[in-house]
């Protein structure tokens, strides 16, 4: 069973008269690698430089391994932080940014005329060496330690930098968007690198992201957050499958949110029709939301569908298409490697586990629709819509 390392208990933040969070409660386990997701201004970083010590919290308390550590400052915590800019020092070399964390602290050791006594002496070159080159060699940069840091590319700095997190041994690593000054193909390379370091060292991460992709990535938990609240918490699978509102929904990965009503355990309506779901749990005849994910979606010839629509945007992306298909003035989104040209009439399918559903939230009605896409898409008229209410019923 994994032990809490970290605790954040009511923590309240205002800045003049904006609320950047408020009254979130989380625990951080040992070991774990856990990401803050959410957009920009949705609290993140304000957390993570509160589990610092870059800043205290207006109320509410911060525990590490069950300690209050309100007012300890970020040099005395057994934290070390990673930021998007990697600081490296350019007059060094790469061994010596490494090293400087080092050369800088004291350790303390027995004092020899009095055993009870401790007294704190400079970390010895030798040891500062081993731990070094066992530093650089985690992330894959032995025999660089005398290089320049502007020799270095963009990837390889990101190593020096939390090369030089790790070598002082933190109990945990703070990571803020470390990877967001990469191009795509380093950053997907680095994801993979992170979370095997991560591993190998056994150490907490707590990683930023507004990148949907990291995080579902990395993470053994994300935290997906906004307005300064916390959404939802659990496993990458957990939050793409089972999202709690239509903000999580959205957020993680695509998704069509569709205005629902539950008439039954398992028995899910929209557009007039009942669908077959797994869901139960809710009161007869309650209003929902109900996510479909886009790859969740069959096409099927007209006929066949559950529901039918018209397609009015076609985008290849490689593997699969992106679709986008209007069914009476809502536009769907749907991923599939079939092609279908735009002005087609297709049916849809979807299987009982192709539907989630979710209670009402302040966030229903926000997202879901995919009429941006559509640039032929403006107003649908009545008639239409009273045409197409009569071809389904």
């Amino acid at each position: 069973m994994s032990k809490e390392l970290i605790r954040l208990s009511d923590c309240f933040m205002k800045f003049d008269d904006d609320v950047i969070l408020d009254h979130i409660n989380l625990y951080i386990n040992d070991k774990e690698f856990l990401t803050l997701l959410g957009p920009s201004g949705c609290g993140k970083t304000t957390t993570l430089r509160i589990i610092g010590g870059f800043q205290k919290p207006t109320s509410g308390d911060v525990f590490f391994d069950g300690v209050r550590i309100n007012d300890v400052p970020p040099h005395k915590r057994k934290v070390n932080t990673v930021f998007q800019k990697y600081a490296l020092f350019s007059h060094m070399n790469i061994f010596e940014n490494v090293a400087f964390g080092l050369r800088i602290n004291k350790v303390p050791v027995p004092d020899p005329s009095d055993p009870k006594r401790t007294r704190y002496v400079k970390v010895p070159e030798e040891e500062i060496k081993r731990r070094v080159d066992e530093a650089l060699a985690l992330v894959n940069l032995s025999g660089y330690g005398r290089r320049s840091v502007n020799s270095l590319s963009g990837g390889q700095q990101q190593r020096v930098a939390i090369a030089r997190a790790i070598v002082n041994r933190p109990q945990v690593l703070l990571l803020d968007e470390p990877l967001g000054a990469l191009d795509l193909k380093l950053r997907k390379d680095m994801q993979i690198e992170l979370k095997r370091i991560q591993q190998q060292v056994g150490i907490t991460f707590i990683y930023v992201t507004h990148d949907q992709e990291e995080a579902l990535t990395m993470s053994d938990t994300v935290v997906v957050m906004n307005e300064g609240k916390i959404q939802q918490i659990g496993t990458p699978e957990d939050i793409y499958n089972e999202p709690k509102n239509a903000f999580v929904a959205d957020f993680i990965g695509e998704s069509n949110i569709i205005d629902g009503v539950m008439h039954e355990d398992r028995v899910v309506g929209m557009y007039g029709k009942k669908f077959p779901c797994l869901d139960g749990g809710f009161a007869p005849n309650e209003p929902v939301d109900v996510v479909i994910r886009p790859e969740d979606i069959d096409i099927v010839p007209e006929e066949q569908g559950q529901l039918t629509g018209t397609v009015t945007e076609v985008t290849f992306k490689g593997m699969h298409y992106d679709i986008i298909v209007d069914f009476r003035g809502f536009k769907w989104l749907i991923q599939t490697t079939d092609f279908s040209p735009v002005g087609a009439r297709i049916g849809v399918k979807i299987d009982p586990d192709g539907f989630h559903i979710m209670k009402k939230s302040a966030y229903s009605g926000m997202f879901g629709d995919y009429s941006s896409y559509s640039s032929e898409y403006d107003e649908l008229n009545e008639d239409r819509l009273e045409a197409e209410d009569g071809d389904e019923e």
